[in-house]
Parts: C-alpha cells; structure tokens; sequence
C-alpha cells in the first residue's frame, strides 16, 4: 500500500468513526454568550434573489435581511458568503437566516466554485452599489465600511482570499472547514496583514484536520491558525462531533449532504457573536473570544482546540 492510499485509508476510517461516535447532544450551547447568539436575533429576516447579475461571471445572488431594513436608523454591516465546491447558497439557508436576523445583511453569489474568492468580493460591491442606488430597498441602509466575508469548504478558502484581495472592503474572516493543501489549496495565510480571522472546523472532519500530522504543509487548521501572524487577531475553534457539511443542517442533517453528525447548531452562536464583535462592536460577545479567559476556552463540552490572540 502506498501512502496516497494509506492516506486515503486513513481518511475512511475517520469518517467512520466520526460518524459513529460524532453526536454530542448536536452541539446545544453551554455558555451563557454563546447561547444569546444561538437565539434567533431580533430582526425578521426577508429572502430574495438579485434582479440581476452579481458577480463577474454573471451569477445572480441569493440576499438573506432585515425585513425592517434600517428600522430606527440602523445601518447594516454586509456579510459576503462563498459556497463549498458545486454547492448553492440554499444549502446553508438555515444558516444564512440567522446570521442575518441579528442585522447582517448577507449576499450570497450562486457561483459553485468560489474558491478563487473574486466573485465574493463582487458580490460585497454588489451591495455596496444598492447602497448608493436610489431606487434599491437598500438604498443608504447599509454600513459599506463593516463588511464580513464567510464560506464553507471551497468557500472558506474563497472567503479568505476575498480579505486577501479586496484592498481593504472586508474587515473579518470566519472560514468553516478549510480545506487542508492536500486538497487543491494552495491558500497560505501567512499572507494575512489586516483584518482578523476565526477558522472554524469539527473534530470528525478529515477534509480539514483540527491538527497537523506527520506531512508538510498547511494541512491543518492548526497548521493554518499558526501561520497568519501574530499582529493579526485571530482565533480557533473545533466543535467536537461535526464532519465536513454540518454547517448545512436545516437545522439537522435530514437535509444535508453527506457527510454531517449533529447538524448546524454548534455553528450559530459563536460565529454569530464574533461578527456582532467585530463588525457591530458589541463588546459583551467580545468577551467570548478574549485569550485564556474568554468563554469559548471553558465550553469543554461542545469545544476543544481553542486558541486566540485577542485581548
């Protein structure tokens, strides 16, 4: 046996352990920020598709928000989603919803293959230029200065080269299973200089490894986590019990593709506080992400292989 297929071997047994032993009450909070951002947020949230094209290769997107666009004067931070590999916003509706129910306006390209990250960042001019345009719902409701990029798989790499090559239009990362390089990425965060990043994975996922083996690389989301600098606040988190398409819960795995454990729970509320910390300000979420003593570090139950820089 060689070692593509010993790796290969590896990988299977893996999953099949992952999905044996992965169920852990599906992730339900335990701490007391993370649960406030697990809740559905206060704002009702309207779904739509653009009129038009996007992006530059001419796909429309899908936009998740506040139905009570800028109620009391509020002004939207934009969120920009990149899909993992053949997959379409409506696979992370569950998703998507919450994260604008909290006041995120999210755009999502319907593009499949988003890993090079440039139709993400359209997708953020996109809404950048409604917000300029009079005769769009979001005309002056958005805050085209407190823009996120996220994604899944593929996307997770696209959404961090979106922070990469947007000179300055995004402010934050959250990749979600990052693929490692064996996979066909060759993303290197050690190119990250601004903004911050908070990669996001599960324990049973063998596509994007909490920690590095014996190989060379970044083959790891420790292994990426190591690499972005230290002047760049950054973060890390594995949820213990989800494989590679979790995050496409509705809210369970009924509706997802292979392979998911639990479901999309876990991914709710930490992700959802670091946005409202880093693009809304709020500093009671802050405190869920503060190194050593920040919440995420004691939710044992549900979290492991945390480590930040952020004070």
């Amino acid at each position: 046996m060689n070692r593509i297929e010993r790796r290969c071997l590896s990988a299977l047994i893996l999953l099949a352990v992952g999905l044996l032993l992965g169920c852990n009450n599906h992730n339900l909070p335990t701490g007391t920020i993370e649960k406030k951002y697990y809740a559905p947020g206060p704002w009702p949230v309207t779904v739509s598709e653009s009129t038009t094209a996007c992006d530059s290769l001419r796909n429309k997107c899908d936009l998740y928000y506040p139905t009570n666009l800028g109620a009391n004067g509020f002004l939207h931070p934009i969120l920009t989603w990149g899909n993992g590999s053949f997959g379409a916003p409506k696979l992370y509706d569950y998703f998507l919803r919450h994260m604008a129910s909290w006041g995120f306006v999210v755009v999502a390209t319907e593009d499949s293959m988003t890993g090079p990250g440039q139709t993400i960042i359209d997708a953020a001019k996109y809404m950048a230029a409604a917000n300029q345009d009079s005769t769009s719902p979001f005309f002056h409701k958005l805050n085209v200065n407190q823009i996120g990029s996220f994604g899944h798989s593929q996307g997770a790499g696209g959404a961090i080269n979106a922070l990469l090559n947007a000179n300055g239009l995004i402010k934050t990362v959250l990749p979600i299973e990052l693929p490692a390089q064996i996979w066909g990425c060759c993303l290197n965060t050690a190119n990250l200089t601004s903004g911050s990043i908070f990669f996001v994975d599960g324990s049973a996922d063998f596509i994007s490894p909490p920690e590095q083996g014996n190989v060379t690389g970044l083959q790891s989301v420790d292994a990426y986590y190591q690499a972005v600098p230290s002047s760049v606040p950054k973060l890390k988190g594995t949820l213990i019990g989800p494989n590679h398409n979790d995050i496409q819960g509705q809210p369970d795995c009924a509706h997802a593709s292979f392979p998911c454990v639990n479901g999309v729970y876990g991914y709710l509320g930490y992700p959802t506080a670091w946005f409202m910390d880093q693009l809304q300000g709020d500093t009671y979420a802050h405190g869920a992400f503060i190194n050593g003593s920040g919440e995420i570090f004691s939710q044992t139950t549900n979290w492991k292989k945390v480590a930040s820089n952020i004070q």
